[in-house]
């Protein structure tokens, strides 16, 4: 009976580290593959037949630094990028413990308002958007960009927050008070430091979704001075010489790899942050 016990045992670990195994290199491969791509001569590439012993330089490396201005793309969607999410989590911090902790009229319906932007399509807005920031003469900016990914990410941000704030017993916070501590002071030094997985978490998916936007950039960034990485991608075409696919490829790598760093990186908060506040709504 203990034999078979083990056999068993030993048979479960073995197919799911064969199914673990399975979906590691269904992730892993084509991110492998895709980098191969932006490795390999543009000769390579465009061959009928699939190389199996392909070869490696860095030409499009040297090519997107060099023809291209690509430190200037990466310079704002750095600035952009971040910029919004400081600005989120400004905004969203205190609007997330008002709607978690304070008692007044309409508060579930503030909060779903707040979440119901997330529930209108882009394009609606696209051509409002667009003449507001041309008056404001934020046109072709890091600025408008940084308010535009700010506000579409706000909401989100702002419920990720308030679902892991909703799981802080209460009286943490009623001892605090009885000590004197202010609400401010209790939402600094208490529950913001309480909140840190939920708030990485939101961070993240707020970078994740600035990274992804294509519309709004490409309508407000129409010059090359403000190109994120997301638009140059879609003008790096090559002109006469047709699609350059390697350079493509090595720019849009260049795009992912930090996302998934940070990702790996925070994953333990991240997982954590998800999770919490999946009970309470």
């Amino acid at each position: 009976m203990a034999r078979r016990r083990s056999r068993n045992r030993v048979a479960s670990l073995t197919l799911r580290y064969a199914i673990l195994i399975a979906w590691a290199l269904f992730c892993i491969v084509p991110i492998v593959w895709f980098l191969s791509i932006g490795l390999r001569p543009r000769t390579e590439i465009i061959l009928p037949r699939p190389l199996y012993l392909p070869t490696f330089t860095l030409d499009a490396w040297h090519m997107i630094w060099t023809a291209w201005p690509m430190g200037a793309y990466l310079r704002n969607s750095l600035v952009s990028i971040f910029g919004s999410v400081i600005i989120d989590l400004l905004l969203a911090i205190p609007a997330a413990y008002s709607l978690a902790r304070y008692r007044y009229r309409f508060r579930e319906d503030i909060g779903f308002y707040i979440l119901s932007t997330r529930m209108m399509a882009p394009a609606i807005v696209a051509i409002p958007i667009f003449f507001l920031f041309r008056n404001l003469g934020l046109l072709d900016t890091v600025w408008a960009l940084m308010l535009i990914y700010a506000a579409m990410n706000l909401s989100l941000v702002t419920w990720v927050v308030r679902s892991y704030m909703l799981d802080i017993p209460p009286e943490i916070e009623d001892a605090a008070r009885t000590d004197g501590a202010s609400d401010l002071k209790i939402l600094i030094l208490i529950v913001i430091p309480m909140c840190l997985p939920g708030i990485i978490t939101a961070a993240v998916i707020a970078v994740i979704f600035a990274i992804n936007e294509f519309l709004f950039t490409l309508l407000i960034a129409s010059t090359q001075s403000a190109y994120t990485l997301s638009v140059a991608l879609a003008n790096f075409t090559g002109g006469s010489d047709g699609v350059i696919y390697n350079a493509i490829s090595m720019v849009a790598f260049l795009a992912f790899f930090p996302v998934l760093i940070l990702v790996i990186a925070i994953q333990k908060h991240l997982s954590r942050g998800l999770t919490m506040g999946a009970v309470k709504g």
